[in-house]
């Protein structure tokens, strides 16, 4: 492959993630509250709810690339800037709220687009036809995916946690209960 073909593949994954990233941020809501779909779209207005939205897009990609980009650094690479990504969106936010105090919606949005142009511009720069630790990858791309859904349903009483709209953790009452039928 080309250095042209991981160049259209970064474009693709770019559009793809943002777009799936908006619409993760209201598939909760439109499914009716679907406790499957809680898993992996953000289920409230916290913090670590956002970063899902990076998150999960982005492991689509992280998934596909590794199989098309075969013996090389992609898994690597590109899970190195979905760390960054993630990162970006937690320094830039909890930076700006501290500042001001309170969180303006356009910055949050503007946040994710560049989160996503970090990760996927540093995944096309450190793009190479070598081998990695893959199995190091993989693991860390598994934790963080646990981690997101487990902390869905059981969620931490810490301030990355909290709905800044209702100050509640995770799952709503009405579908803990569903939960636990």
């Amino acid at each position: 492959m080309k250095r042209k073909d991981i160049f259209i593949f970064e474009i693709i994954s770019t559009i793809f993630i943002i777009f799936l990233g908006f619409i993760l941020h209201f598939l909760y809501e439109w499914t009716n509250n679907n406790i499957i779909v809680a898993s992996f779209s953000a289920i409230n207005e916290s913090t670590w709810e956002h970063l899902k939205l990076l998150f999960f897009p982005m492991l689509i990609t992280i998934i596909i690339g590794t199989f098309i980009f075969r013996n090389s650094n992609y898994l690597c690479v590109k899970t190195k800037g979905l760390l960054l990504g993630l990162s970006f969106i937690l320094i830039f936010f909890y930076t700006y709220t501290g500042i001001l105090g309170y969180n303006i919606p356009i910055l949050d949005i503007g946040s994710f687009i560049i989160s996503v142009l970090i990760s996927e511009y540093y995944s096309y720069k450190k793009f190479k036809y070598e081998n990695c630790n893959k199995t190091l990858f993989w693991i860390i791309l598994f934790v963080l995916c646990f981690s997101f859904v487990i902390f869905t349903y059981k969620t931490p009483k810490i301030g990355i946690f909290k709905d800044p709209v209702d100050g509640s953790f995770g799952i709503k009452e009405k579908e803990r209960k569903f939960l636990s039928n």
